[in-house]
């Protein structure tokens, strides 16, 4: 029996195509190949490229706009400035604008100030041990180092996590009226 109008038989072997279905002889059709989980080689492939591309996007896009270490980094820990006359009597903040269980990070001091409740208050450098970033963040008892993900105690300074060697030395201060002054 011929082929319905407009359509053309090809043989090939075994098989037979039919024009309309864009295939040839010339061109058997394209079978998938599935591994053990039924994925065929060009899904795997594919998804493989495309994690690829994301993961070097991600790469680019942190070297460009990540956090960048602090270049005079002091390779011993927390060295404080050197302070003179009406500065060094300067507060460094006050109680009320530390929020509880939580903390402020003093970018210009290098310090970061923790409050557990009422009046108590403890102050650490804000440079990590890891690679001299500064902390970003405090909440819920954990300064956080946006770098590389370290992680430490709120009220100690130890180290809870991530490539950080050591604690966050401890910063004196005193709290006088309301207000928290280095010392």
């Amino acid at each position: 029996m011929p082929p319905p109008h407009g359509q053309q038989q090809f043989a090939a072997g075994q098989q037979q195509f039919t024009a309309g279905q864009q295939q040839s002889a010339a061109h058997p059709p394209v079978t998938e190949e599935h591994n053990a989980d039924g994925a065929s080689r060009r899904a795997v492939l594919t998804g493989t490229g495309i994690a690829v591309v994301a993961a070097g996007a991600g790469a680019a896009w942190y070297a460009l706009a990540g956090p960048d270490p602090r270049p005079n980094a002091p390779s011993t820990g927390y060295a404080p400035p050197t302070q003179q006359g009406a500065a060094a009597a300067a507060p460094l903040s006050t109680v009320a604008a530390i929020p509880e269980n939580g903390g402020v990070v003093l970018t210009d001091q290098a310090v970061v100030l923790t409050r557990e409740s009422g009046d108590t208050v403890h102050a650490f450098s804000a440079v990590c041990t890891h690679q001299g970033c500064l902390v970003s963040n405090v909440a819920n008892g954990v300064i956080t180092c946006p770098c590389h993900g370290s992680t430490f105690d709120a009220t100690t300074g130890s180290v809870l996590g991530g490539p950080a060697p050591s604690g966050l030395p401890a910063v004196p201060v005193t709290v006088t009226n309301g207000s928290v002054f280095r010392g």
